[in-house]
């Protein structure tokens, strides 16, 4: 018997042998055609080879390619476990002709392949042609000598294939076997046709035409060939079985259920098992391709599928959760073929179980509320669309769940009632967020994401990646094109381009498509928290709602993101080691060039604080351990140990992103669906450039990474070399030569100080008699005194008192513009005159307001020194005012 793995390496090699290039299966995540959920045929993978945009270094080509039909057009889920050939995963085998060989070559390999070197029996084959293409059918007839009875022509779609409206297109010629007389159906295009005794195993399509709006407009230059071998139905023919579960690989994968769940593999648990087999393939790959459980996009599809499967094991019983207990035999199976289910063996068993442990509360609780509502139902009537909905909102039991749990009883489900009751809540969530204060301009993002959903991110694992464009906004309206030197934001179904949130900046790039559109990404946004908005201007081309585009995250840019975010992670656990359990994130902005990080703390950081949080830092980047993600709800991920960032908003699922090493677990555990490093090291260094206050008991740092770290810190050593070039000194000499020149400097302005004083005061003038005047009957002594340090002027007039004896002392020192004014009164005066009222009236001279003391002793300022001469005289008038008050 051929096992499945033999199969497959002996399609790749008959190929192979003949000149074409073997080319491994691309992952499951289309990167060239945004219209699809996953790659759903062998032939997308080549999309772009067929049409031109792309070559490659091969003109024939063989692969084995993996794919999935969960969603969408192509949706089999429902159908898996209950038929003998629908699958949510399967591989297609194909071989592809870019303008090599065509028609009679493609015949030949295939039947070849089959008849000889598979050893098939012709009579059992039979061969379909499009039924105007006279060409294949004599090729046929030459080629393999069927009888013409068995050269079936047929005139329906089933035998003409198109990429699309437009693009290529062509007849096709499908290859059926015959399982037998004792299995009912006839032969492709007679009555009976939809039986199961006829399986169509192979298809070749003759890419012959290129059409336009589904009408034949010219031959194609290159005609190709595209050609699709279902490895699980081939496997089935030849292994002597009818039944793709019967297969060497599901019965292995039933095996290890049925073993598992001490459960028969056969009879009524027989539908189960097999859910749980196919849906184990389906999501094992897609995790290995980077594919997680999500609320929403490829995420969504792929919880459904676990979660089918995993009801099914509740159904049988296992009272633990039992799917990643199967990996290792999906591993066994098909790891040799497929490295990657090696690689991601740990992610895939760990993923499968927080999924099933988290889902057996939910499915408990809807299986409860479910049998509640069917209780008095009966085969043949239907569950109101309503209670469908109440399960799927209020208990996460999703709609498809629903049906399935249903079926077995032979019970409906109300679908155009479920779509009522969404439609309903979609309006009150409307009407809820227009009265939430919103502004009426970001009404058009709501339009968007209410028509559209999310917009799906696949920036965590790469830089590129395209799209389809939804949507075109410019100055808060939706266009349909735009054009050269326009400024709009664009809207596509998926991007890698992070929008900013959670203090990390919107991603920039550049968005083109094949018409010659330039348009350069300044920024990405995030409205509602749900669409990632593309800032751009266009450089050139046209870009139009539909277009397919090619979207390009700066990449150097996001590296230094990356490294700057995935450090404010460890600069956050360090500071709480170093500062105490307090301490916690109270906002932060992570850019290309810097970060900056807020935090809980009431008092400076020392600077041994700041050197051993860095420290720190630099240990843990050094070590470069890997960055691991998980997906958790929040209640588990704070269980775990994980720290909630400030002022992020944390959906029923998030981000849980573990750095370093700990004592007793990962240094950092935190949530945060920002991009990280993938491994410490990656950050390069860390350095801290300042720490200040924020408010009162918040303080913040800044700090740079990487290359940014490097360049400031060679831009202080090139300081102090220019410093200690001026110094005349080696870097290490000059802390003491600054610490000299500063106790060199302080003694040089004492000295000028003193200098300064006596020579503003004549070397002690204002105590000799020649200096006092009779203002009334007041002996005066005035002066302005300019370049006085306005501190000693105080001093200076206490002096003058002194030696005046009785009278009144008026200075004004008058300093880089600004003037000091002090007058001081003897004792024997101060009874009757004030000097705080003197003061005043020069103050007012000054453009000053105010001026205090005491009556002895009073002082004030103002900030026109130019009148300090007009200040001294209001002095003098106030004086002799006084006396003839007196």
């Amino acid at each position: 018997m051929n096992s499945t793995n033999d199969i497959r390496r002996s399609f790749l090699e008959h190929f192979g042998a003949a000149g074409h290039a073997i080319v491994p299966s691309a992952p499951l995540v289309p990167h060239n055609d945004p219209t699809l959920m996953f790659v759903n045929a062998g032939m997308v993978p080549f999309k772009n080879v067929f049409t031109g945009l792309e070559t490659r270094p091969y003109v024939t080509a063989v692969s084995s390619q993996k794919c999935v039909r969960a969603g969408g057009k192509h949706n089999d889920l429902d159908n898996v476990g209950y038929t003998a050939r629908h699958h949510t995963f399967f591989e297609m085998l194909g071989n592809f002709s870019f303008g090599d060989y065509f028609k009679d070559q493609a015949i030949l390999h295939a039947w070849t392949l089959l008849t000889k070197t598979w050893g098939l029996d012709p009579d059992r084959l039979t061969a379909t042609v499009y039924h105007t293409d006279d060409e294949a059918f004599d090729l046929w007839r030459k080629i393999s000598g069927l009888p013409e009875s068995r050269i079936i022509r047929i005139a329906t779609a089933d035998n003409f294939w198109a990429m699309g409206d437009t693009g290529p297109c062509g007849p096709c010629s499908e290859i059926f076997f015959d399982h037998g007389d004792h299995i009912p159906g006839g032969p492709p295009g007679s009555p009976d046709e939809d039986g199961d005794r006829f399986v169509e195993i192979w298809n070749l399509v003759f890419m012959q035409y290129e059409q336009e709006n589904n009408e034949i407009v010219r031959d194609l230059p290159k005609p190709s060939i595209d050609t699709g071998l279902g490895l699980e139905r081939t496997a089935a023919v030849l292994q002597g079985v009818h039944d793709n579960y019967d297969t060497d690989t599901f019965r292995a994968l039933i095996a290890a259920s049925s073993d598992l769940t001490r459960t028969p593999a056969t009879g009524e648990r027989q539908a189960s098992h097999r859910v749980i087999a196919d849906h184990l393939r389906a999501s094992g790959f897609l995790v290995a391709d980077g594919v997680l459980p999500a609320n929403e996009g490829r995420g969504y599809v792929l919880r459904r599928i676990m979660r089918r499967a995993m009801r099914h094991a509740h159904m049988l019983g296992a009272a633990e959760p039992l799917m990643h207990r199967l990996v290792p035999a999906l591993v066994a199976e098909m790891g040799a073929a497929f490295p990657e289910l090696v690689r991601a063996q740990p992610l895939i068993e760990e993923t499968l179980k927080l999924e099933e442990t988290r889902f057996r509360q939910t499915l408990e609780n809807g299986l409860r509320l479910l049998e509640e509502a069917t209780a008095s139902m009966k085969a043949g009537e239907t569950l109101p669309g309503e209670v469908a909905f109440k399960l799927y909102d209020t208990y996460g039991f999703p709609y498809d769940l629903t049906e399935d749990a249903l079926r077995a009883n032979g019970i409906g489900v109300d679908r155009q009632g479920f779509d009522a009751a969404m439609a309903e809540q979609k309006a009150a969530a409307r009407a809820a967020w227009k009265g939430s204060g919103e502004k009426a301009s970001d009404d058009v993002w709501f339009d968007i994401a209410e028509e559209y959903g999310s917009t799906e991110f696949t920036g965590y694992s790469g830089h590129e990646g395209e799209g389809q464009l939804i949507a075109i906004v410019k100055d808060g309206v939706r266009v349909n094109e735009a054009s050269a030197d326009d400024k709009v934001i664009l809207v596509a179904n998926q991007t890698p381009f992070y929008g900013e949130s959670g203090g990390q900046m919107g991603d920039a790039g550049w968005i083109r498509n094949d018409s010659g559109l330039v348009a350069k990404v300044g920024d990405t946004s995030k409205p509602l928290g749900r669409l990632h908005a593309h800032h751009v201007e266009i450089s050139s081309g046209t870009v139009r709602v539909g277009d397919a585009v090619r979207l390009e995250v700066d990449a150097d840019r996001r590296s230094r993101i990356r490294a700057n975010h995935s450090a404010t992670h460890l600069l956050h656990a360090a500071l709480r080691h170093r500062l105490g359990g307090h301490v916690t994130q109270k906002g932060s902005l992570v850019a290309a060039d810097r970060f900056r990080f807020d935090f809980s703390h009431n008092k400076p950081m020392s600077v041994e604080d700041i050197e051993a949080v860095e420290a720190e830092v630099n240990r843990h980047i050094r070590e470069n351990d890997a960055v691991m993600t998980r997906l958790m709800t929040p209640e588990e991920a704070i269980a775990a140990g994980a720290m909630a960032l400030f002022g992020e908003k944390y959906g029923d699922e998030v981000r849980v992103l573990s750095m370093g090493r700990g004592t007793d677990a990962s240094y950092s555990v935190e949530l945060c669906g920002g991009t990280h490093v993938s491994a410490l090291g990656d950050i390069g260094l860390f350095k801290v450039i300042s720490e200040s206050a924020v408010a009162s008991g918040i303080r913040r740092i800044e700090a740079l990474t990487g290359e940014a770290a490097r360049k400031w810190l060679t831009g202080r050593e090139e300081r102090l070399k220019e410093a200690a070039s001026a110094l005349k000194a080696t870097p290490d000499e000059v802390p003491g030569r600054v610490v000299a020149l500063l106790d060199e400097r302080r003694r040089l302005e004492r000295e000028l100080a003193e200098a300064k004083k006596a020579l503003a005061t004549g070397g002690g003038r204002a105590a000799h008699a020649e200096d006092v005047e009779k203002v009334g009957t007041y002996d005066f002594i005035g002066d302005v005194l300019e370049g006085l340090d306005p501190k000693a002027v105080k001093g200076l007039v206490d002096e003058a008192k002194q030696r005046l004896g009785s009278g009144v002392v008026a200075l004004i020192a008058v300093n880089e513009g600004r003037a000091t004014v002090a007058v001081g009164v003897t004792d024997d005066l101060s009874s009757s005159l004030s000097a705080v009222d003197l003061v005043r009236r020069a103050v007012a001279e000054l453009g000053g307001q105010g001026g205090g003391g005491r009556p002895d002793m009073a002082q004030g300022g103002g900030p026109d020194g130019s009148k300090a001469a007009v200040a001294l005289e209001a002095v003098k008038s106030a004086l002799s005012e006084q006396e003839i008050a007196a």
